[in-house]
């Protein structure tokens, strides 16, 4: 079975195709621009060489029937027809209620474009796309991977807000946590890494979006985010944790609305908010680097709120086997790695500076004498979701 698993953003398109009978990745590409006044860079990489061309693309659907010819091409792609698309795997984002692996419907696409307000970056774009493709390709399933499904075994004890308790029923507010599906691999890899089926392993997700998972057999057991996206860890330009009471002050303190207020809590807040120089942790370490102490500044906030939630998931899980970093941060930042992770001896956790600076890819980077491993594992979100959408099929 070959399932192409999409990965959407408001005027983009990136996806990767499986054959599921052996998980090989027969191709991959991306579309970028869709949508705007202006050409989009599509380009297509099948058995290691990669083809680009430049055209005007309207919308989603016209982004997939363009990745389809790619994917189909007599000369470079790697399709004899469309028809051996089984199926469109997505890794979507929130639906309440409506959590797990879902073949795409009305209820579905409802429940999330009632909920954008929960995940306003995400949810749109999704439902607009989806609702595109299923008019544009029919006989092509489409299945939504929710990333709150893995988080459904959290204790209740640590999803639920003290608010008053009809909340949760009636407007379900409770701590859903995200990420799903790239800590569900880091758990799923993890337990062959480690030989163990009841492994604790602390997942640590860092790149433009992140959050922390304590995982128990790879079963998710509590994780940073919350009730939103914009909550828990400094994002890329979303605020993180924050007290709600505080924006009655900043109201009456500098005369915007709450709309106005919480677009710049999720769109001018976090790393890009703290340093003044860029919501890209790179830009931020090379301005730090350079002498800028705003720079320095936000780098060390992400590093402490990193710092607290292994503490506070190493007190839920009664310790730790393994502490992994991955994404885009926790893969190669090791200015980052190296602040979370110091003055931690007491815990048993001693990161190995030279292999800190000089390692990538799935490796160790503990020193011999921690008690706790420490990775950094690359993620594979895709994967997951391609796996979940058999399922879903089957």
């Amino acid at each position: 079975m070959k399932v192409l698993v999409a990965n959407l953003g408001s005027t983009s398109f990136k996806y990767r195709l499986f054959d599921m009978s052996d998980e090989r990745q027969l191709g991959r590409g991306g579309i970028d621009r869709i949508g705007e006044d202006a050409d989009s860079n599509c380009f297509v990489e099948i058995d290691g060489k990669r083809t680009d061309r430049q055209q005007r693309i309207a919308d989603h659907a016209a982004a997939v029937q363009m990745c389809l010819d790619q994917l189909t091409d007599p000369d470079t792609g790697c399709l004899d027809s469309v028809d051996e698309v089984k199926a469109i795997g997505f890794k979507a984002v929130f639906a309440g209620k409506l959590s797990g692996i879902r073949i795409v419907d009305d209820a579905l696409l409802n429940a999330m474009e009632s909920l954008a307000d929960v995940a306003p970056a995400h949810n749109p774009p999704y439902a607009r796309a989806m609702r595109q493709l299923r008019k544009a390709f029919p006989s092509i399933p489409l299945v939504a991977a929710l990333e709150t499904a893995f988080h459904e075994t959290i204790p209740v004890e640590y999803r639920t807000y003290a608010v008053p308790y009809e909340w949760a029923e009636q407007y379900e507010i409770r701590r859903w946590g995200f990420h799903g599906a790239s800590h569900r691999f880091i758990g799923t890899r993890m337990a062959q890494l480690l030989g163990k089926d009841d492994a604790k392993v602390i997942s640590c997700h860092l790149g433009g979006s992140s959050s922390l998972c304590g995982m128990l057999g790879g079963k998710s057991q509590s994780t940073s985010m919350g009730m939103t996206p914009q909550s828990g860890l400094p994002q890329n330009n979303r605020v993180g944790d924050f007290d709600p009471f505080a924006l009655r002050l900043l109201k009456r303190l500098s005369g915007k609305d709450y709309d106005t207020l919480l677009d710049e809590l999720s769109s001018k807040s976090g790393l890009f908010g703290l340093s003044g120089v860029s919501n890209d942790a790179r830009d931020i370490e090379e301005a730090a680097a350079s002498g800028n102490a705003q720079a320095e500044f936000a780098l060390k906030v992400l590093a402490a709120d990193i710092k607290k939630y292994i503490g506070q998931l190493l007190a839920i899980l009664n310790g730790a086997d393994a502490i992994v970093f991955t994404g885009g941060i926790g893969e190669n930042s090791s200015l980052i790695r190296r602040m979370a992770l110091s003055n931690m001896d007491f815990a048993g956790i001693v990161l190995d500076p030279e292999k800190n600076e000089t390692v990538r890819g799935e490796v160790t980077l503990h020193a011999a004498n921690s008690r706790v491993q420490i990775w950094t594992v690359p993620t594979n979100e895709e994967i997951v979701v391609a796996r979940q959408t058999v399922e879903a099929l089957s």
